[in-house]
């Protein structure tokens, strides 16, 4: 049988993945900022904000922001003084990104059009590997995590912001009934696109539970590996350390 993987609720070959998923970020590259708002209530705001605290940019260190298209995270990195280089495989995303750095006035970003799971960085380039709400969408996750582990310097910081499940009761039940019904719907009505967000919820409930998650980044060689979950879980800060 040949291999498949998840998109969404569906199985399908790895490379059909790639190429759906890179449709569905096409499709919702002008409007994912004011969708993240409207999905999250703001929220994903200060999950980003916590999530660089965690990350310590320090001024004029090398840091990868794999998956990091439209800019989010590298605009707070970049703040520190890091000198940030923004990956994602999707060029639709980095050209929004570089559209809204040079509305804010920031350059010094380097924006370069990588596939995570094989990245055109020499080994140990990095300080630190940060990927927010991307990981999920990889085809081969475990590549990915690889590649991160590779390109990053010995004592090197590997962070990654998911949505994970909650677990905590009643609130569970309430956000999979407002994902799976509403999330769509309001896709649908703010950037006219309802099975790409229906994707982008599924893709969420299809990404491995935390401990799980946990233990493919030591397969792929971090130590001192760590979870932090937000909201009991919805979301969840993931780190380890190449030693």
């Amino acid at each position: 049988m040949s291999e498949s993987v998840s998109f969404g609720y569906e199985q399908v070959a790895p490379e059909e993945k790639t190429e759906r998923v890179g449709a569905v970020f096409s499709n919702v590259a002008r409007k994912y900022d004011v969708m993240n708002d409207a999905m999250s209530g703001g929220m994903h705001r200060l999950w980003k904000d916590r999530f660089v605290r965690r990350v310590k940019p320090r001024d004029g260190e090398a840091i990868l922001d794999m998956a990091g298209g439209t800019g989010d995270i590298a605009f707070r990195l970049a703040a520190s003084g890091a000198e940030v280089t923004v990956a994602d495989i999707n060029q639709d995303m980095l050209d929004v990104g570089v559209e809204r750095a040079m509305e804010r006035g920031i350059t010094g970003l380097v924006w370069s059009c990588q596939n995570a799971e094989e990245l055109a960085f020499p080994d140990r380039t990095f300080d630190a590997y940060t990927i927010a709400f991307g990981i999920r969408n990889v085809t081969r996750i475990d590549k990915a995590l690889a590649e991160a582990q590779r390109v990053l310097k010995f004592g090197g910081r590997f962070f990654c912001l998911e949505f994970s499940t909650t677990e905590w009761p009643g609130f569970r039940e309430a956000y999979d009934a407002y994902s799976h019904k509403l999330v769509p719907k309001i896709g649908k009505a703010i950037a006219g696109d309802e099975d790409s967000y229906r994707y982008l919820i599924e893709s969420i409930r299809r990404f491995p539970p935390m401990p799980e998650f946990e233990g493919m980044i030591r397969a792929a060689g971090f130590a001192k590996t760590r979870v932090e979950p937000i909201l009991g879980g919805l979301v969840a800060i993931h780190s380890g350390w190449k030693v």
